[in-house]
């Protein structure tokens, strides 16, 4: 069985080692893959989870996120309680556990079969990724773990518009714009955060010339409940970097393209 794992641990963290530990605790045959995000980035966790949990894969994986900064109240928090934990089930059967926190859920909430409140306490641990959750996720893949009920996906956020949704280890910014903004081969001008460049809206990341940026669909996007393709579009530095050139810009920095 798959278990794909995001989090915000380091990579190499002792908190990933220990959360793995106890993985193979109580899913001693699971395969265990991770896919680290920055500390509390909930948007590109939440982009991580719809990639994987929205494309083809084996049968009966399990989708295990977790990053909760807590953000959800100003207010202290007692006993280290959290955020709730949310199952969700997609058309193929997949299944996805996460904290349901900032966009962790956004672009599964109208995807989802169903979306369920998991029983279990969310207070009496700060680490509750290694001492709370693990222990249930067997009984999440046999349909046997209790419920608090429903989960109106009208109450999770939409995913940001027009913005970064992940960066890549080669630098690569993916995005939410979904649609060319100008013509194929038009050079725009664009503004991320507080940085400005040109780029060349093509159809392919590579059709442009060496060192020149690229704003293009890219290798992510998954196929919506509707049957409707959706492919995020990336803005790529052919040979360079282009979160450096753009002074790295975060998951949820707003991306204007003007013609």
């Amino acid at each position: 069985m798959l278990l794909q794992l995001i989090a915000d641990y380091g990579v190499g963290d002792l908190a990933y080692a220990e959360v793995r530990q106890r993985l193979a605790r109580y899913l001693p045959d699971a395969d265990v893959v991770y896919t680290p995000v920055p500390p509390f980035d909930t948007i590109g966790a939440g982009f991580c989870v719809a990639q994987l949990a929205l494309t083809p894969g084996p049968p009966g994986r399990l989708i295990y996120c977790n990053v909760a900064p807590r953000a959800d109240t100003d207010e202290p928090r007692p006993d280290n309680e959290g955020e709730r934990l949310v199952a969700a089930v997609l058309p193929d059967g997949t299944q996805v556990v996460a904290v349901d926190a900032g966009h962790v859920f956004s672009f599964l909430r109208d995807e989802a079969v169903s979306l369920s409140e998991l029983a279990i306490p969310n207070s009496g641990s700060q680490f509750r990724s290694r001492d709370a959750f693990p222990s249930l996720l067997p009984r999440v893949l046999a349909g046997e773990a209790d419920v608090v009920g429903p989960v109106d996906p009208g109450r999770i956020p939409p995913p940001p518009e027009r913005a970064v949704l992940y960066v890549d280890g080669y630098g690569n910014l993916k995005t939410s714009w979904s649609e060319p903004p100008a013509p194929l081969g038009s050079v725009v001008t664009l503004r991320v955060g507080g940085v400005g460049a040109e780029a060349v809206v093509s159809d392919g990341t590579f059709d442009v010339p060496a060192g020149s940026l690229s704003f293009a669909p890219g290798s992510s996007g998954w196929t919506r409940a509707d049957g409707s393709e959706v492919r995020w579009y990336e803005l790529l530095l052919r040979g360079g970097n282009a979160s450096a050139v753009l002074d790295h810009p975060e998951p949820g920095t707003p991306v204007h393209v003007r013609v």
